[in-house]
């Protein structure tokens, strides 16, 4: 562990280039040039009578060019993401999406050919399992979307569109979103800040600040609303005209659910389950405000802490509070985790123009994970940072895989960083003997739970009914009603809602940048609460276990990395049991005793 301290910074990006000069950039797009038409120079070569040896080595090339094309890629976007109104970050981004476009282009034709072969012919050249288990997966993987794929010319123009239409306005989206300033009254002192740093005040233990930062966060896209709703209509029809009627996907979820390589049942069931869940959530908001001493909560103290602490964390106590945690569970975790800042692999400081939220960006197999966080020295800030870091984890985990198959699916995606945050909540509980304290800590886990799973469902089952209503022609006034009937479905009458929350659905990056994303993190939290509970069962024992299923990445199926673990997640009964659990810590709860 490092014997120095640790402190808030942005990252080093000279992993993926030494620096953004025209002489590095000519460089790398020839290299990438050279590599492309090597490639295309195979074409004629194509048949299904070709030798399996070469299309595996066909593969190979690809996958050379796949690393290359996410470097200058990953480089544009991280680069702005750190600099949103950086115009030479903006600059390098639209730049290499309109390279990158076109170097798409140009490969399409070896998806499209493979997506051709019959099943027989397919099945002749795949590779063997045990020589190459990752390439013959991912060509497997490649043909389960056949059936929505269109000719290569029409792909062409798809991806040109795209590149031209919908990316630059969901860029346009997040310049215009992470601008935003905010003004906030602390002791007297008016002080102007960014989203992150407003909405840590959401936690205030005072409820006129609370009150206050919700007010502030929709007075301001309030403002906004009209233009943000606008783009979202915009966003919705581009997402149906190409998936739905020019692919054929039979709804705008099932895009989502085929990528994510989740049947649709299981998703419906996971969303009925939750929906009928609410009650669960609704009976501790209406504890939560006896605890508090109000006879009813408002939509602005749902994550209001029962202690009365405006406690602040050091970045250097919490990285190391989490390195230890995971040093507890398993060593070489923590070592994993520790070469994020190792090799100055996160942006953690607060700034201007630096994009909100939190997220792991894995580039490479044999590239360190890249984190973006902001941290505002506040207790949740703790969890986030395990989070994120448990993301980073996962991809080391999957590291021997190659960069075509070591990202897990989305839904899958959640596991090591909801987990990491699960050990995070039992190492401080642990530690703490003071029946008061330990309220807080499981009160703060089960307000993350809700964040999580319900929060998350609700914000799926709104696009659902959203994506609809635009295609019937409803105006943004319809939308913002149909939210609030969303929110009023989601709390019952556990939570008095003010009228300002109907904006609440505009400042979701989420169902702009990838439409019905959110039921993973649903999906994740679920599938970790039934994991944590084994692994509070077994103990080592589930260690190996655990570990191989974050190995798997994105190397099999999602289906057969849950049916390795005894997990069928078609079944509702799985699903309930993740609120058994949240069931049973609210309860626990119940029986504390100040």
């Amino acid at each position: 562990m490092n014997n120095g301290r640790y402190e808030p910074a942005g990252w080093d990006l000279s992993d993926l280039l030494p620096d953004a000069s025209e002489t590095v950039i000519r460089e790398r797009t020839e290299k990438l040039e050279r590599s492309v038409a090597t490639f295309e120079a195979q074409r004629p070569q194509l048949s299904p009578e070709m030798d399996p040896a070469l299309l595996v080595e066909l593969v190979r090339q690809y996958e050379s060019l796949v690393e290359q094309v996410y470097v200058l890629g990953s480089y544009g976007s991280l680069w702005f993401s750190a600099d949103t109104q950086s115009t030479a970050a903006l600059s390098f981004r639209n730049r290499m999406q309109q390279t990158l476009t076109g170097i798409q282009n140009r490969l399409l034709f070896f998806d499209l050919w493979w997506k051709g072969l019959d099943d027989d012919e397919a099945a002749a050249l795949l590779p063997s399992a045990e020589q190459y288990a990752d390439y013959r997966h991912h060509l497997a993987d490649l043909r389960r979307t056949k059936p929505y794929t269109l000719d290569e010319k029409s792909e062409q123009i798809v991806n040109i569109k795209d590149a031209n239409g919908m990316d630059a306005l969901m860029t346009l989206y997040e310049m215009l979103t992470s601008r935003l300033e905010f003004t906030l009254e602390i002791d007297g002192e008016k002080q102007t800040l960014t989203r992150d740093a407003l909405m840590s005040y959401a936690h205030s233990p005072r409820p006129e600040l609370r009150e206050a930062v919700y007010q502030e966060l929709y007075r301001v896209y309030g403002a906004e609303a009209n233009v943000l709703a606008q783009v979202y209509a915009n966003r919705v029809r581009d997402w149906h005209a190409e998936q739905v009627e020019l692919r054929g996907h039979t709804s705008p979820i099932t895009v989502r659910n085929v990528a994510n390589d989740i049947p649709d049942d299981a998703v419906d069931t996971l969303l009925e389950v939750c929906r009928r869940n609410a009650d669960v959530f609704q009976r501790y908001f209406r504890l939560k405000a006896g605890w508090l001493g109000v006879d009813k909560l408002r939509r602005y103290d749902i994550y209001a802490p029962l202690a009365e602490s405006d406690r602040e964390v050091e970045y250097d106590g919490a990285v190391r509070m989490v390195l230890e945690t995971f040093a507890d569970f398993d060593p070489a975790v923590a070592e994993q985790a520790a070469r994020v800042f190792e090799h100055n692999h996160i942006d953690s400081e607060v700034r201007k123009g630096k994009r909100g939220g939190a997220f792991c960006a894995t580039v490479l197999p044999s590239q360190t994970p890249w984190v973006l966080m902001n941290f505002t020295g506040k207790v949740r800030d703790v969890a986030t940072l395990a989070h994120e870091l448990g993301h980073a984890i996962h991809s080391m985990m999957a590291e021997d895989h190659s960069v075509l198959t070591q990202h897990a699916a989305l839904p899958l995606a959640e596991t090591a960083s909801v987990f990491a945050e699960m050990l995070l909540t039992d190492r401080l509980l642990e530690q703490e003997k003071d029946p008061l304290v330990r309220r807080e800590l499981l009160a703060t886990a089960v307000d993350d739970m809700y964040a999580t799973v319900m929060r998350q469902a609700f914000f799926v089952l709104f696009e659902r009914d959203a994506h609809q209503a635009i295609l019937d022609n409803k105006t943004a006034d319809d939308l913002y009603t149909l939210y609030m009937a969303n929110l009023e479905e989601q709390f019952g009458d556990s939570v008095a809602l003010a009228d300002e929350f109907r904006y609440e659905w505009v400042s979701i990056p989420h169902i702009y940048l990838t439409p019905f994303y959110c039921y993973a993190y649903s999906f994740g939290q679920l599938l970790v609460l039934a994991l944590y509970r084994r692994y509070q069962q077994e103990g080592d024992a589930f260690k190996p276990g655990y570990l191989r299923l974050l190995a798997h990445g994105g190397s099999a199926r999602p289906a057969d990395i849950l049916q390795e673990a005894g997990i069928d997640m078609s079944d509702p009964a799985f699903w309930q049991g993740g609120f058994d659990v949240i069931r049973d810590m609210i309860e626990q709860l119940e029986a504390i005793r100040a």
